[in-house]
């Protein structure tokens, strides 16, 4: 199992358990559909991805007017590359360096949720 696909299980799981509803895409184009399909609260997206990185999908994202609200967090292990990206300049809500405990990617997650609230 790959690194990405085995923290993206963990993640699933982790929020899983604790409550929250999760899908998740093993890469960026399949992302933008789901989310454009979806409409979740939250969008946990890496900024390394297959196909489309992170940064241009959140760009995409936020031009959208079906997903533009929809709150993004960045998740990444370059949070400088994150930063040299631009990804609060793209529309990214917040970006979590990993190492990041699941309980923190929940915490934001449900801060981020009751904002919008």
């Amino acid at each position: 199992m790959d690194d990405s696909l085995h923290t993206r299980n963990l993640y699933s799981e982790y929020l899983t358990f604790r409550g929250l509803g999760v899908v998740s895409s093993g890469d960026g184009g399949s992302a933008l559909v789901m989310a454009r399909a979806l409409r979740p609260d939250v969008i946990v997206m890496d900024l390394a991805m297959p196909g489309v990185d992170g940064i241009t999908a959140t760009r995409q994202l936020k031009a959208d007017a079906r997903t533009r609200d929809i709150p993004v967090v960045i998740l990444t292990g370059f949070g400088y590359r994150a930063i040299e990206m631009g990804a609060l300049e793209a529309g990214a809500d917040l970006f979590l360096t990993k190492p990041c405990l699941p309980e923190d990617l929940e915490q934001e997650i449900r801060r981020l949720i009751t904002a919008r609230s």
